[in-house]
């Protein structure tokens, strides 16, 4: 299967992406391992999305774009993948169905994770990370620490980072509803929006993704 996963950020795109591609046994191929990847490696694409990067301005769709094709022409990708993250706007979707139709491919679904706002204000604004060790993630409602501000893994110092400031976050969201949010249309207008509400356990709404999809249980 061949699909992309949109949604506003903290729907919890990463974690239902790693989840469905294991169950549909296909790649996950999300634009911040692309990104990294390609700069780690000193590929001409990674050096190219550097400089701009370096030089604190936007890379260009040509080398997202880029990124993603190589990606996609890779042998474990033959069968399918779920993209996370790509395309980000109409130009990158009109790419993206360029590339797929020049090999005579065509995408199976579009899966819209669905989050009130307030609730995506609520998940990001409340993380708190570990200062010791960013890989250790609590919340002041969903995951609280035993003790406040102190990272019960390692005792490190619990903080809110920039980013996940609710003025941030609601910058955050006017971009994904002017760029982002367009392609659902165009993709509804293919007929291939499945609507996933992403309220719930993790596990819960991977399923809903699955039966979705025809592949559940």
């Amino acid at each position: 299967m061949r699909i992309v996963l949109v949604g506003p950020p903290g729907a919890g795109k990463g974690t239902q992406a790693a989840y469905l591609a294991k169950n549909l046994a296909i790649p996950h191929i999300s634009t911040g391992d692309l990104f990294r990847a390609n700069i780690s490696q000193g590929t001409p694409l990674g050096v190219e999305a550097k400089s701009y990067m370096d030089a604190g301005n936007l890379v260009p769709d040509s080398v997202t774009i880029g990124m993603a094709e190589d990606r996609m022409d890779q042998a474990d990708a033959a069968e399918g993948f779920l993209l996370d993250g790509f395309p980000r706007n109409l130009g990158q979707a009109e790419a993206l169905d360029g590339y797929l139709q020049g090999k005579g491919l065509k995408l199976d679904a579009v899966l819209d994770l669905e989050v009130p706002e307030d609730e995506v204000v609520k998940r990001i604004a409340g993380r708190r990370i570990c200062r010791k060790d960013s890989s250790h993630v609590f919340h002041v409602e969903y995951n609280q620490p035993k003790t406040e501000g102190v990272c019960d893994a390692c005792g490190g110092e619990l903080y809110q980072r920039e980013d996940d400031r609710e003025d941030t976050v609601r910058k955050r969201l006017e971009v994904y509803h002017s760029e982002t949010e367009p392609i659902i249309d165009y993709y509804k207008a293919q007929g291939l929006v499945v609507t996933i509400p992403a309220l719930g356990k993790v596990a819960e709404v991977t399923q809903r993704a699955m039966n979705a999809l025809g592949r559940g249980e």
